[in-house]
């Protein structure tokens, strides 16, 4: 068989099996010969072979046959194949319309790597602190704990990703570095690589600069576990997203295990492909709620013997914690940081930590927290209070008992924050604003015939306020 049957076949391979397919894995193939019903084929790498082979084979050997050729078998050896030509679409990707470079972190080294071989996979660098020992659970969090904890045991692949998700602060980073931990610890055979979407996107550019796409996808296809924190930063990265599909499937279909977190469920990322969004539905996907009362309180009972330590001779007086935890909601990383400030200010000034230096100390995140009474929080006090999920009250869901709690949740989100209506549609799953403003109407006539609701947003004004 010549060269020219080899290019007319190719053509038709386009037509079968897609043009973003066939440039990847088809056009680098260099026919090397074709005898004794065997046709022979050169390849960049071993694992591109591999992948050819239980992709492409069959529909490789069928055109084959269609043109003429003698084929039983399909063979790929390692060779001096060509690297694929940089796709148009992923070219225009990597450079920013303003013609300067892209603006992204370089990812640096991570001590994750198969055991024995001296090898570091690039990734993100772990935090040393964000352990299971150092994560305090609590009711909204216990679920995303749980599983994590399974993954972490490095047993066979029960839910294939584990997808968290949740707001600013409420730890699922923490629980990403933690999983990573303990799979070093438990398992440091296997080649577990951690990174931001942000730092995937900067890798695959890279890729693409510098002609190493094979390379690229080699490493990404060929570790045991991967853990790609804040997937939205993807999303409307076109060719980004096209090469993070093709990695998801190639390490589900080998059984490996991913592990992915955003700040939203997967179906609420807005520009995000659906084919992905579909994809990263088909495992476990876990809210970490934000916290409660208790949890915060957990949280600062964790925290404050580690600066009792640090601090020593300082006296904390009863109800101090307890008034933290009640008055600072916003998220785990500012109640930290507002202990940490309490306990610097108390030695400095040489006073026991009481109420009145909490005050003093704390002025300005006790304003804020009182000031800006949040849209997300709204939304959670709503949803736990007609018991619905914190995603649907979001989501696009139209029934009545999902409906109605959110048009209240729209409602006081416009009368007990300064937000515009525009700015409280995008909390509510990019709504427009008319649907924002359709929902407080609709509360303002129900509440005047109906007096049970009329109570309910009553209530709901005190808790919120309180």
């Amino acid at each position: 068989m010549t060269n020219d049957t080899w290019g007319q076949v190719r053509e038709e391979l386009i037509k079968r099996v897609g043009r973003n397919n066939y440039t990847t894995w088809i056009e680098p193939l260099r026919l090397s010969g074709l005898s004794n019903g065997v046709a022979r084929f050169e390849v960049p790498t071993t694992f591109f072979g591999d992948w050819v082979s239980r992709n492409f084979s069959d529909h490789i050997r069928g055109q084959l046959s269609e043109a003429g050729a003698t084929v039983d078998r399909v063979e790929f050896a390692v060779g001096s194949a060509r690297k694929p030509a940089q796709p148009k679409a992923a070219a225009k990707a990597a450079a920013p319309v303003d013609g300067s470079a892209p603006k992204v972190a370089t990812p640096r080294k991570a001590s994750l790597g198969r055991a024995g071989q001296g090898e570091d996979i690039p990734g993100a660098q772990l935090e040393s602190r964000f352990t299971f020992e150092n994560f305090v659970v609590g009711k909204p969090n216990e679920l995303a704990h749980a599983a994590a904890r399974r993954v972490a045991e490095g047993g066979p692949v029960t839910f294939n990703p584990l997808f968290l998700y949740g707001g600013v602060g409420l730890g699922k980073t923490h629980l990403m570095n933690a999983i990573a931990h303990e799979l070093q610890a438990r398992r440091p055979e296997l080649r577990v690589l951690y990174l931001s979407a942000e730092q995937f996107m900067y890798r695959f550019v890279q890729a693409l600069r510098e002609r190493q796409i094979m390379d690229f996808k080699e490493l990404f296809r060929s570790v045991d576990v991967l853990m790609v924190d804040d997937v939205q930063f993807i999303a409307g990265k076109d060719s980004t997203q096209e090469e993070f599909f093709h990695t998801f499937n190639a390490l589900v279909d080998q059984h490996k295990q991913i592990v992915i977190s955003a700040d939203r469920a997967p179906g609420e990322i807005k520009d995000l492909e659906d084919r992905i969004k579909s994809r990263l539905q088909c495992g476990l996907v876990v809210d970490l709620h934000p916290t409660d009362y208790e949890l915060r309180l957990g949280i600062l009972l964790a925290k404050v013997d580690h600066y009792r330590n640090q601090y020593r001779g300082l006296v904390m007086q009863p109800g101090v914690l307890e008034f933290l935890a009640h008055r600072i909601t916003t998220n785990v990383r500012v109640l930290e940081g507002a202990l940490m400030r309490l306990f610097a200010f108390a030695s400095l000034v040489g006073r026991p930590i009481d109420l009145d230096l909490a005050q003093e100390c704390l002025s300005d995140i006790l304003r804020t927290s009182e000031k800006r009474l949040s849209i997300e929080e709204i939304q959670r006090k709503v949803a736990e209070h007609y018991n619905v999920r914190l995603s649907d009250i979001i989501g696009p869901k139209r029934l009545r008992t999902i409906a109605r709690p959110r048009q209240v949740a729209m409602y006081l989100s416009k009368h007990l924050t300064s937000r515009s209506l525009p700015e409280i549609g995008r909390r509510f799953g990019g709504r427009d604003h008319t649907t924002i403003m359709h929902g407080v109407r609709k509360i303002e006539e129900l509440m005047a015939a109906d007096n049970q609701l009329a109570d309910d947003v009553q209530l709901l004004k005190r808790l919120l306020q309180s």
